[in-house]
């Protein structure tokens, strides 16, 4: 780990107070032409005592805007101390966590794993048009069909087309013989470009998706591709709990990662991560937005410095070492849940090494969905799963409860 390490609290503190120092202060200095100011001292009170010993509250009054690409070119000085805070956090992501090497790659914290999504998949849209000439007819997103709807939201608001690819139904894993003949069948219809998704813990499975599979098949019918890893679930989990994945940077056709700092990480709602490899962002780059200082090459533009402050204050306060040990005490409770399903004979689906169990419908009741508000794949009669996500407020206490009211709705049904 080259960056990421555990301060004090002490040590955090300066480190946010020094950053907020560097950042315009709205309150006391002459800031004329900003469309912007702290928050609302009539609401948000900027004196209150509680503050002094919270800097990520600080930051969400002093509210910075961290507009703009910070790994890349200049940026509204302004704000220089929280984009400096924003650029720790990418760091710690894309080399300690994703083992990209020293200042090779390009991002920014989104709004979450949607707008992530949907950057990736403009930037390669962009690509392949910039570099081959491309019309939106010959490019194509290749996913699973469990993948994230951010994928078919973004080919729409993209105007390009989506093969979904099915997976087996039991393993979830991806349906080798269905997704070559989909691939043969784009390219007969004249599709050349291929923008590949690959999942790093699907939203309902948490299942992971080998992209050797999508790969090697673009490659031996001698197809373009840019492979994206959509980890906006697994990217605090995975890379942990089986750390001799070579799901990172260090596998050359991976081109993008998208990780949720709002999941896993429990930062905000309203936080995630995309990271690509230089030469890429420039792709999206807006020229018209001529005011602003540097690139805008984000997809949403403004948005709030006190949100990467949030992520920085999580990473720095648990450490490498700590956060191991968090997703290792999620592991152990997920091991129970599944014994105690085994021993049940109840079907369900777990991703080794992730967090997330997914219950076949038919073993759930209406009651026992309810009281334990577990999500189903579908809200309408065809559902045919029910998951549960071990997160750090789920108990071994909660989990036993639950496999005994499970048993009795069992019992009551023979």
């Amino acid at each position: 780990m080259n960056t990421w390490k555990k301060l004090t609290q002490e040590e955090r503190q300066q480190r946010i107070e020094g950053a907020l120092h560097e950042n315009v202060n709205f309150e006391k200095d002459t800031s004329l032409g900003y469309p912007a100011s702290k928050l609302d001292n009539k609401v948000f009170y900027s004196d209150a005592p509680f503050l002094k010993d919270a800097p990520t509250l600080q930051a969400y009054v002093a509210n910075p805007n961290n507009i703009g690409c910070h790994t890349i070119g200049s940026s509204e000085k302004a704000f220089s101390g929280t984009q400096k805070i924003e650029r720790e956090v990418l760091q710690v992501i894309a080399e300690d966590i994703f083992k990209a090497s020293h200042e090779s790659y390009d991002g920014y914290i989104a709004t979450g794993g949607t707008e992530a999504n949907i950057q990736a998949i403009w930037m390669y849209r962009n690509y392949f048009m910039n570099t081959y000439q491309a019309s939106l007819d010959e490019i194509s997103i290749l996913a699973s069909e469990d993948t994230h709807y951010s994928i078919p939201k973004g080919a729409n608001l993209l105007l390009l087309h989506r093969i979904p690819v099915p997976v087996h139904f039991e393993t979830r894993k991806i349906n080798l013989e269905a997704l070559e003949y989909e691939i043969i069948e784009a390219k007969k219809r004249g599709i050349k470009y291929f923008i590949v998704i690959s999942n790093m813990g699907t939203t309902m499975f948490g299942a992971v998706d080998d992209p050797e599979n999508y790969t090697s098949l673009l490659e031996k019918h001698e197809l373009t591709y840019k492979l994206h890893i959509d980890a906006a679930y697994g990217g605090f989990v995975y890379p942990f709990s089986h750390k001799q994945n070579s799901i990172n940077f260090q596998n050359p056709k991976i081109s993008s990662i998208t990780i949720d700092a709002h999941k896993m990480l429990q930062a905000p709602y309203g936080t995630g991560v995309f990271v690509c490899r230089k030469g890429l962002i420039e792709n999206v780059l807006t020229k018209e937005a001529e005011y602003v200082e540097g690139m805008d090459l984000t997809l949403c533009g403004s948005r709030s410095g006190s949100n990467a402050v949030a992520v920085w204050m999580i990473l720095f306060t648990y450490g490498p070492y700590g956060w191991f040990e968090k997703i290792s005490i999620l592991q152990m409770r997920t091991d129970w849940l599944c014994e105690q399903l085994n021993a049940l004979n109840i079907q369900y689906f777990r991703e080794t090494d992730m967090n997330i169990v997914t219950i076949q419908a038919k073993h759930i009741t209406p009651i026992l969905a309810e009281k334990y508000d577990l999500v189903p794949q579908k809200h309408d009669e065809t559902n045919q799963w029910y998951k549960i996500v071990i997160m750090d407020h789920v108990e071994v206490d909660h989990l036993s409860t639950f496999i005994a009211d499970l048993k009795a709705s069992i019992n009551d049904q023979i």
